[in-house]
């Protein structure tokens, strides 16, 4: 199953109309949002348009709860975002996706050694071993910090890659 990972779409239309078009040029199989949909007080947001292109894709959502995500906000998607974090199998270890701003590499979730911290919240691409653990971040959809580039994250068998939105991989690392 491959899946695309992304973070921070902070209400952007054409961000997010881009997000839905690598979906399908990644051909995933589904989509694991790691929160800040609709809400960021310094940009333009259209708040209704990306509501509609992300419950578009209801279906073949997992989404977990953003600092910037309100209960209003949320009440405008099809998909559930009731957590601060999931927990996933993957390739014999667990995947902990979360936004970062409760649990991050200092204040996580139980984990043992092995397995993977997946956050967004700072808006920067990360890839780091810590304390035993593997700690990844996909950076932003929409407002992407320290020069890094508008980018996502594909998940397949035990293979995450870093990918820009013009498609250009541009880190991996192999479980």
């Amino acid at each position: 199953m491959k899946w695309l990972i992304a973070s921070d779409i902070h209400g952007s239309a054409l961000w997010c109309g881009r997000l839905m078009e690598a979906f399908e040029r990644e051909k995933a199989d589904r989509m694991l949002l790691l929160g800040d949909y609709l809400y960021n007080g310094m940009v333009q947001a259209d708040k209704q348009a990306v509501a509609d292109m992300l419950n578009a894709h209801a279906g073949v959502i997992d989404a977990v709860r953003g600092n910037c995500d309100s209960d209003e906000d949320l009440a405008m998607l099809d998909f559930a975002v009731d957590e601060d974090y999931l927990v996933l199998p993957v390739g014999g270890v667990r995947l902990f996706a979360t936004h970062g701003h409760r649990y991050d590499a200092s204040r996580r979730p139980p984990m043992d050694k092995g397995d993977i911290l997946l956050q967004g919240h700072t808006h920067v691409p990360a890839t780091r071993r810590w304390m035993g653990f593997l700690h990844f971040n996909p950076g932003s959809v929409s407002l992407p910090k320290w020069g890094s580039e508008h980018g996502y994250m594909t998940m397949e068998d035990g293979l995450f890659r870093w990918v820009t939105m013009d498609g250009e991989e541009y880190r991996r690392y192999e479980l």
